[in-house]
């Protein structure tokens, strides 16, 4: 009994692994994207999976107001969106999980319109969308393709420092994912704050 208990936690282990990618602790490159369900916006109005339905790729962001990595991204992000509003194809869409005040929906308003963004600003009440797709890290990215399979996860770029990151891997899995092909690098490791995820405690 010992060793087939044994041998049903190692594989359990192992199984998860398998799911998990090289730097998420949840998903895969490959894996099909959880959905989201009526997370509030910038813009006073829930927003759901169905919202980006018609469009063949789409770029999600975790991020938040008061990481200095997420706001030092906040320019290229905002360029980011620009770049691709121009296709119509494409949709670029920033998630915020932090449960801190500073990162409230109000506060989330107050900061996108002071730095004019351009698209939409979603707030993870729950953290349940940033714990289903193993965000750690603000900025965080994703690109998806049509059947929202992920093609990359991970950094935007190859240096936290705009003036010295040469390649784009947001970019250019997006040109692949619109191609129908599969961007030459999938995954990075996301550098920035810990998403901060609220402790359960556990009952004596």
């Amino acid at each position: 009994m010992f060793r087939l208990t044994t041998l049903f936690l190692l594989l359990s282990v192992l199984g998860t692994s398998l799911e998990a990618g090289k730097y998420n602790p949840v998903l895969d490159v490959g894996a099909t994207a959880p959905k989201w369900e009526k997370l509030p916006g910038i813009d006073g109005n829930p927003h759901s999976w169905d919202d980006v339905a018609a469009k063949k790729v789409v770029v999600v962001i975790f991020t938040c107001n008061t990481c200095p990595y997420a706001t030092d991204y906040e320019q290229r992000i905002k360029d980011l969106a620009k770049r691709w509003s121009e296709d119509k194809r494409v949709a670029v869409i920033a998630v915020n999980s932090n449960l801190i005040e500073e990162d409230s929906l109000e506060a989330m308003q107050t900061r996108a319109k002071e730095a004019k963004f351009t698209f939409p600003y979603l707030k993870d009440e729950k953290q349940e969308l940033g714990k289903a797709w193993g965000a750690t890290r603000t900025p965080e990215f994703f690109v998806l393709d049509s059947d929202r399979h992920i093609v990359y996860m991970g950094a935007m770029d190859n240096d936290t420092d705009a003036e010295k990151a040469t390649i784009n891997y947001v970019d250019k899995a997006v040109q692949a994912a619109l191609e129908g092909k599969k961007p030459e690098v999938e995954e990075t490791v996301a550098i920035g704050c810990n998403i901060r995820y609220k402790r359960i405690r556990r009952r004596n």
